[in-house]
């Protein structure tokens, strides 16, 4: 064979592990959360008589000894608020984006027509006290770059267990350039939820098979429960610790170093 031919059939033999090796985190840092389960939005009910993403959902959360999963994105005036989905419409009955009101407008805003508002993330870092270990959701957006310094420059100064995630592997790819000593992860599902989400073809299997892990290095992938692509065993194989949201039973503890539950109250460690 020609030298050319076995150079070619080396590197198609290494491009798995070139787009799909994940990043490589120490025993120390990933302890706080390995066999933990983490309450989505805080331990927050069903019919959001408790909301998710409330003051109120997380101190039931620390009170429970569970460990959080919450959201983070910008309101107009560059706050970095807690609030999970691009609208106000389904928390909180109002037509317009997040990013399109000032933090005062937005709390005077009823979480789903309850006390509670939405909060500052830095006064939720405040109310957790380090006394649990957070997983931080940075939300995709049109300043992703401003979201992420700001996020960044609050947990820098937070004395407790943190790490990050996010569906956009380039906030991924921001924390493995700009902090490293942060644990990353990577949220995922299968192809066909990204299409079904009004994305391509083309960036479905990009996302759903994580091969922008090239990018982002992820040290965990949180992938939706259910089936898994090859690339993503083959992800987690290399070392990737694997991550399930969101669980509604304890049958998803199996085979998983942490899982993300709701509407149910699992054991705090398994």
């Amino acid at each position: 064979m020609k030298v050319r031919h076995l150079i070619a059939a080396g590197c198609l033999a290494a491009a798995p592990f070139v787009l799909l090796a994940p990043g490589q985190a120490s025993e120390s840092k990933k302890a706080p959360f390995l066999h933990r389960n983490f309450a989505h939005r805080g331990l927050h009910s069903e019919d959001q008589s408790v909301p998710e993403n409330s003051r109120k959902a997380f101190s039931l959360a620390v009170e429970a000894g569970y460990g959080m999963e919450l959201d983070v994105q910008l309101s107009r005036d560059g706050q970095v608020v807690v609030f999970h989905d691009d609208t106000l419409d389904r928390a909180c009955g109002v037509a317009a984006r997040v990013d399109e009101l000032d933090l005062a407008e937005l709390q005077k805003l009823p979480l789903f027509g309850t006390d509670e508002r939405i909060p500052l993330f830095a006064d939720v870092l405040a109310l957790v006290a380090g006394r649990t270990p957070l997983i931080v959701e940075l939300k995709n957006g049109p300043r992703n770059d401003e979201l992420c310094k700001k996020t960044y420059a609050l947990l820098r100064t937070y004395q407790g267990h943190y790490c990050i995630e996010s569906f956009n592997p380039l906030i991924v790819a921001w924390f493995r350039f700009h902090a490293p000593a942060v644990l990353r992860g990577q949220l995922a599902q299968l192809p066909e939820e990204y299409v079904r989400a009004g994305r391509s073809i083309a960036e479905g299997l990009l996302l759903g098979n994580t091969l922008l892990n090239v990018a982002a290095r992820p040290q965990f992938i949180a992938y939706r429960i259910g089936p898994k692509p090859l690339c993503v065993r083959f992800a987690e194989a290399l070392g990737a610790m694997p991550v399930g949201w969101t669980s509604h039973s304890r049958d998803s503890e199996s085979g998983r170093d942490a899982v993300i539950f709701e509407y149910y109250q699992p054991d705090v460690r398994y």
